[in-house]
């Protein structure tokens, strides 16, 4: 696939997300406001629902570029189920976003949708080694997909974070998925990652709009089956190393609060990112931080795909730098915010 298809997918992807946030807006001021509370970070009443810009966008041009180019004939079949997916997913943020719903319905509806890529999108591919039985690793794969999903949600609490995190792995995935000869994956990858650019300028500190749930939920799906694309190419180490970092975070976090016996479907803020800013860090330090360990991440995994033997060495030393951010994060930063909370 020529370099041009994805380039040309992700200046429309961002063109029109920027036309439709523009669009949307007033809208979502109106009937979808999120207001501050104890577990918020910003600290004035911001309309959210971006995400419903930012799929609409990625998708549009996904499918657009598959029906104009003609390429990956095989892939536009799977594109509508994953897009169907997505879509689905983020039908349940949208909901969620107004009127939460209960955890066990929600959880459920995740599955449901994530089992829908694995097995249907997934088709016959295989991350680990044939000795695993295939049931076992179709459901290994689901489970990893729900918590992917959710950590990517939990993570969304922060002006730019979301687009610090995943601009990056879009373009990681995108260069990699080219290499790999998988175009299904380097055009969704190049799509989502030119919407995410399109919502950048409003989310920036301090945000005129979020995403919302709407928005979070269908972009883990996404990421998380492009992710499981380069896997099933033989990317294994360089799938782990992209999201490195929320999966850390995220983990960890989760185990701390099962050790202490809270409710871990309930809003909190207890995040490593959460606690930089109460830590005095200005929410441009932290995603600049997010912003720069995940360019380092993804430089590691492409050295890993380069040179295979290598890839424990970069797994661990690209711990190792997600496990120096963490630490950064939970200690008080000298720095003066000139930058307030969202």
């Amino acid at each position: 696939m020529s370099p041009l298809v994805p380039a040309a997918a992700a200046l429309a992807a961002a063109l029109a997300c920027a036309g439709l946030v523009v669009a949307l807006r007033p809208l979502l001021a109106r009937y979808a406001l999120a207001r501050p509370n104890a577990r918020s970070s910003h600290v004035t009443p911001t309309p959210q629902g971006g995400g419903i810009a930012v799929i609409a966008a990625a998708l549009g041009a996904g499918a657009g570029a598959l029906a104009l180019t003609g390429i990956a004939p095989g892939f536009q079949a799977s594109f509508a189920w994953l897009a169907a997916a997505a879509t689905a997913l983020g039908l349940v943020g949208a909901v969620d976003d107004i009127r939460p719903l209960p955890a066990l319905p929600r959880l459920l509806l995740q599955v449901a949708c994530v089992a829908l890529v694995v097995f249907v999108v997934g088709g016959s591919s295989r991350i680990l080694p044939d000795m695993v039985p295939l049931w076992l690793e179709r459901a290994l794969s689901v489970l990893a997909g729900v918590w992917f999903v959710n950590l990517v949600n939990f993570m969304d609490g922060l002006d730019w974070i979301t687009v610090a995190e995943m601009v990056p792995v879009c373009a990681a995935v995108l260069a990699l998925a080219l290499a790999l000869d998988r175009p299904g994956a380097a055009l969704v990858a190049a799509a989502l990652g030119g919407a995410l650019l399109g919502f950048a300028p409003f989310n920036k500190p301090v945000a005129r709009l979020f995403l919302g749930d709407v928005g979070s939920l269908p972009i883990g799906l996404l990421v998380a089956w492009m992710l499981y694309e380069l896997a099933a190419a033989g990317a294994l180490a360089a799938a782990l190393l992209l999201p490195l970092y929320y999966l850390a975070d995220a983990t960890i976090t989760l185990a701390r609060r099962l050790l202490r016996g809270e409710r871990i479907w309930e809003a909190h803020r207890s995040h490593f990112y959460q606690r930089a800013t109460a830590n005095g860090f200005s929410v441009r330090a932290v995603v600049g931080h997010v912003f720069g360990l995940n360019l380092a991440l993804a430089g590691l995994a492409a050295v890993t795909l380069g040179w295979p033997g290598v890839q424990a060495p970069a797994l661990a030393l690209g711990a190792a730098l997600v496990g120096l951010v963490l630490r950064r994060f939970s200690h008080p930063s000298r720095e003066t915010d000139p930058w307030p909370a969202r």
